[in-house]
């Protein structure tokens, strides 16, 4: 019989190096004492990594630089997994995702439909803001990281320059859906939409 610590470990192995993790996703292999010891153990022995309280990774590995921490994104989506939360890429985070800004923050702005939240992983902060149903209704979509870029830049910064790396960037598609979404935007964000779009 495998003891509960080789399951997880096994499981853990099936995802490969890279995966962020909470202790729920091993649930179904015994009580969440049992599991949180054998995470205990698996992070004792190297195996895996604590990140934050009741959040663990498979840590990825560079020749010369060692360990690798996970990307904002990776730690964001095992969190919203864990809590059936929806999440939104906002403020510098969502202008650089987008190429508008080469700047990666240190602090990562997620809007939820959950509670907020603020977790530290190494010398980055991933923050989780409760916003209003509004703004959730396009979370993970292109036209959501658009908006929230846009209203992260100012309607002063939102120049032609910017207008025209969107246009470029953004194919057909994405401006169709755009287009479709331009009434959930603030006003001025609707009509530089559609100036992206071409309308």
């Amino acid at each position: 019989m495998q003891s509960i610590e080789d399951k997880v470990k096994s499981r853990i192995y099936g995802y490969g190096r890279g995966k962020v993790f909470t202790p729920k996703l091993f649930l179904d292999l015994g009580s969440r004492e049992a599991v949180g010891v054998a995470l205990l153990r698996l992070t004792k022995a190297g195996f895996i990594r604590s990140l934050a309280r009741g959040l663990y990774d498979y840590p990825k590995t560079h020749p010369n630089i060692g360990l690798l921490l996970p990307s904002a994104d990776t730690i964001a989506e095992a969190i919203a997994d864990n809590a059936k939360l929806r999440l939104q890429p906002s403020g510098a985070y969502a202008a650089n995702l987008l190429g508008l800004s080469e700047q990666v923050p240190l602090k990562v702005i997620f809007l939820t439909d959950g509670s907020s939240k603020n977790i530290k992983v190494g010398n980055q902060e991933i923050i989780l803001k409760k916003t209003t149903p509004k703004n959730m209704k396009t979370a993970g979509t292109l036209s959501g990281l658009v908006i929230q870029a846009l209203r992260y830049l100012g309607k002063e910064h939102t120049n032609e320059e910017v207008i025209d790396k969107l246009r470029k960037r953004l194919i057909a598609q994405d401006k169709v859906q755009l287009l479709k979404d331009v009434h959930l935007a603030p006003a001025w964000i609707a009509s530089i939409i559609k100036k992206i779009a071409d309308v």
